[in-house]
């Protein structure tokens, strides 16, 4: 039995490696069978290889031979264009050559005439002096004092061209602005029809009786006091037949006397508490018209948006004057002036009108701030409205600072139209003589001046010179100085007319 194993055994341990021997000569075949087929592939591969080579050296030595020829052509024609630059040169530099020696021959052409212009300079001088020395003898001057002479000489000629150029030019100009502003002017003026207005500063109370006179008085005077402390205004009593004066420099605190007066004799009680309950019924009747009469002018106007305290302010111009002319109702002319100016210059209606209104706000209050009334209002307007415009035009409507927007310009002409026209403002006489002389002795302190006349209600002055020492050129001169001291010393309203008169008379007598 053990022998059967090993037989077994034995047989399979040979049939092991019967195959696996098989095994390797089949793998030994067909490693050497893909060996051929991979030497063949090789073999033909190479023949490839050595043909495409073959036809690629060709391709290269045909390209070559190529660039050989175009490096060949290029070579011959830089050298034939290096040939070429190389004449120019050389014609050139024949050129510069021949320059040069023109050059140098010029050159002492020169250098000789400037030796023989010297020599004649020197000649020249020389006679010059010569010339100079009998000059001096024969006119008994220097040279310094013939210099001096001929500067003042021609000094007096420029003065004299200049001032005719001067008025040349002035007279043109005022001519072509005089048809100008007229022609704006009478185109507002003709647009705009209003009533001669002035007004008192005082007010006048009728009394049914002169009884009255006495209840107004009190017992000891307690009523006509408590009348005047409540309202801030004197109480005139006089002999006057059956009227009553109202004086005080607020005119609003006038009106408030005057109703609140008027009030109490139609009702007939007359005692202090009376009174301070009147009064102050008054007051808020008063404010609330203060109130309407701006409210409306400024929808009279056009110019709608105000706030309401330059509504109040403007409405207290009703009761404010200046030289008797209402100064609400002038400054509502002087709103609608400025809108019919600004269009006819072109210029932003209303932004006129509303500078227009509100020019002489500043007079509501100009009796409790410091200040012209110009600058007061411009401050007022520059808080409650935001318009640089209308700040600008309401500062400026006077003249009294230096530089001038057309805004100033218009307004202030519109001023004068209002306040200059006949009958539109009056003053007193005392004011009006002052005025007079202050004229004429502005215009009697310039030399030269022997007689000055202030005429046509002092619009106008009209001065006589003294022919010896002012000729027709000095009186230009003389009136615009004149108008330069007249509009930097004196206060008046519109506008002023200068007028020199020269006069030469020549009289002989026959015997």
């Amino acid at each position: 039995m053990v022998i059967n194993v090993l037989v077994y055994f034995s047989s399979f341990i040979i049939g092991i490696v019967l195959g696996a021997m098989a095994t390797f000569l089949s793998r030994r075949v067909m490693m050497d069978r893909q060996i051929r087929i991979a030497q063949r592939k090789a073999v033909r591969m190479a023949a490839a290889a050595r043909n495409e080579a073959k036809q690629v050296q060709d391709e290269a030595r045909e390209e070559a031979s190529k660039i050989k020829a175009g490096a060949e052509t290029e070579y011959r024609e830089r050298r034939s264009e290096l040939q070429r630059q190389e004449n120019r040169v050389a014609q050139k530099g024949e050129t510069i050559e021949r320059k040069l020696e023109s050059l140098e021959h010029r050159e002492r052409n020169l250098v000789n005439k400037e030796k023989g212009a010297e020599t004649i300079r020197t000649h020249l001088e020389e006679a010059r002096s010569k010339q100079l020395q009998q000059l001096e003898l024969i006119s008994g001057m220097s040279t310094a004092e013939a210099k001096q002479s001929l500067l003042e000489n021609m000094e007096i000629e420029l003065q004299g061209e200049t001032s005719r150029r001067i008025h040349e030019w002035e007279a043109k100009l005022r001519e072509e602005a005089d048809k100008k502003a007229q022609g704006i002017l009478s185109q507002a003026i003709q647009r705009s029809a209003s009533e001669i207005v002035t007004e008192t500063t005082v007010a006048v109370v009728p009394l049914p009786s002169d009884e009255m006179k006495g209840r107004l008085i009190g017992r000891e005077g307690r009523n006509i006091r408590a009348l005047e402390q409540a309202t801030g205004v004197d109480l005139i009593i006089d002999d006057t037949p059956e009227a009553v004066t109202l004086s005080g420099f607020d005119p609003v605190r006038r009106e408030i006397a005057r109703l609140a007066l008027t009030k109490l004799i139609l009702d007939g009680r007359i005692h202090p508490a009376r009174i301070e309950e009147v009064v102050a019924k008054t007051k808020e009747e008063v404010e609330t018209t203060i109130y309407n009469a701006g409210e409306q002018a400024a929808y009279q106007v056009g110019v709608p948006g105000l706030r309401p305290d330059l509504i109040r302010l403007l409405g207290r111009l009703k009761y404010r004057t200046s030289y008797g002319q209402n100064v609400l109702d002038h400054s509502i002319e002087v709103a609608y002036l400025a809108g019919m100016i600004s269009s006819e210059l072109g210029a932003d209606v209303a932004i006129a009108k509303k500078t227009g209104l509100l020019h002489d706000i500043g007079k509501a209050i100009d009796r409790e701030v410091e200040g012209t009334h110009a600058a007061i209002g411009a401050d007022l307007v520059k808080q409650w409205d935001k318009s640089p415009e209308v700040v600008k035009g309401v500062a400026e409507h006077h003249l009294e600072i230096d530089t001038t927007s057309i805004w100033g310009f218009i307004i202030s002409a519109a001023d004068a139209i209002s306040g200059a026209r006949p009958g539109a403002r009056r003053e007193s006489l005392e004011g009006y003589l002052k005025r007079l002389r202050a004229l004429e002795d502005i215009a009697n302190s310039f030399k030269g001046v022997e007689k000055s006349y202030a005429i046509q209600a002092g619009r106008e002055i009209r001065i006589l010179v003294k022919p010896e020492e002012i000729d027709d050129l000095g009186a230009m001169r003389l009136a615009r100085d004149i108008v330069k001291k007249v509009e930097g010393g004196l206060e008046y309203p519109g506008q002023i007319k200068v007028t020199v008169l020269r006069e030469t008379r020549a009289i002989d007598y026959a015997k």
